[in-house]
């Protein structure tokens, strides 16, 4: 049904001299717009009743401000770095990401309950029945009446009048935003590159300058760093030599050095965690099968960063950061489970499939004299998301 248009439509002139009552009846009459039945809440004001549902409205606000504090407390100053499980602060540890989502969402909720509790129980009741009409342009009258309708709603709602209601929303919805830019620009104060040659993005626990106690790029040392094989015991150490696998086969594999010992004291333990927990650390170390590794093209600059049939790529998946871990033999493709990006071992780890748009960084690696595999130095290329070229 179309709404009939409305006579004796007042003058612009007119509508100056309106009151805000008056202008609220003919806006909803021009809209269209039956009152069926319209009362307030609270007909008479300031009853203890009132009072008692002002103030369970206030408290939900009032919490939701109090857990984004505590929001922003447990995103500020809890302990949030890696602990392996045994360490002292492991319980803390995992306690950080659940109480970051209980935190922000108790205060979320807590204000959508106190908003919706405040329009039961304060908003007036009414029933209205709204006519279609056509759609057009807004004159000057309709402008007005709806902008009375704006102003009668505030002044209807009391919410003007409820400064308790007003300061415990303010404080919730204030924090809770306050908290929430935090966690935004948490991340993006740090830079990455502010140690410029020294930044721990360029490096891994594969240079011999990597101190393992510290997670830190140090002073130069002369010392040989091992390929060690995971075998589930952070304090037990397994360096791998090449007959430890067969043709067509893959291992992770972490550095290990001399220094970083054997788990006898306590710095050697945290520098054997250290070694395995590092994210830039993993490595898989491939045996290609003769006939593939005869196919196998290098790249310019890496011609000697395999070790025969033994070819070893970071695990570190160039588009987002996820584990590679996966290789299939028959087609020599190392596979990320996360975004399906596909790699060429047989072609210093190009991406052949997916999102990613380099190739895998490649370790160079060789023999000593005992015959365990090593690292001849650091990966010369970064390890992980490209994103990272361009914020440097």
């Amino acid at each position: 049904m179309t709404a009939k248009p409305l006579e004796n439509v007042p003058s612009d002139d007119e509508l100056d001299t309106l009151g805000n009552e008056e202008l609220v009846k003919l806006g909803t009459a021009l809209d269209g717009v039956e009152l069926v039945y319209r009362e307030p809440r609270w007909p008479v004001p300031g009853t203890r009743a009132e009072k008692r549902a002002e103030r369970s409205i206030a408290i939900w606000f009032a919490l939701g401000g109090l857990f984004a504090l505590a929001f922003l407390g447990v995103f500020l100053w809890w302990p949030w770095q890696y602990q392996g499980m045994g360490q002292k602060n492991y319980g803390l540890y995992i306690a950080y990401n659940p109480l970051l989502g209980i935190t922000f969402g108790l205060s979320v909720l807590s204000i959508g309950v106190g908003a919706v509790l405040y329009t039961k129980k304060f908003i007036p009741e009414e029933i209205a029945v709204q006519q279609r009409h056509d759609a057009g342009g807004s004159p000057k009258i309709d402008k007005k009446t709806t902008a009375a309708l704006f102003t009668n709603a505030l002044e209807s709602s009391t919410l003007p009048r409820r400064k308790m209601i007003l300061a415990s929303a303010g404080f919730g919805v204030g924090v809770l935003g306050l908290g929430a830019a935090i966690g935004f620009l948490g991340g993006l104060i740090k830079n990455p590159w502010a140690g410029r040659a020294a930044a721990p993005l360029w490096h891994t626990g594969w240079s011999t300058r990597w101190d393992s106690l510290t997670n830190t790029y140090g002073a130069p040392k002369n010392e040989t760093v091992f390929l060690r094989n995971d075998i589930g015991d952070p304090y037990k150490v397994q360096l791998v030599k090449p007959e430890d696998m067969d043709a067509g086969g893959m291992m992770t594999v972490f550095p290990w050095r001399v220094s970083d010992g054997f788990g006898e004291t306590e710095d050697s333990r945290e520098r054997l965690l250290n070694g395995l927990k590092a994210i830039r650390n993993p490595v898989m170390l491939i045996r290609l099968r003769p006939e593939d590794s005869a196919r196998a093209i290098k790249r310019k600059g890496q011609e000697d960063f395999n070790y025969g049939d033994y070819w070893a790529y970071t695990k570190v998946c160039s588009h987002f950061g996820c584990p590679t871990s996966l290789y299939e033999q028959q087609t020599n493709r190392i596979l990320c489970p996360c975004h399906q990006s596909q790699f060429n071992a047989l072609e210093y780890g190009k991406p052949v499939f997916g999102p990613a748009a380099r190739a895998l960084a490649q370790l160079p690696i060789s023999t000593n004299e005992q015959g365990y595999m090593i690292a001849n130095g650091d990966f010369i290329e970064q390890v992980g998301p490209a994103f990272w070229e361009a914020t440097h």
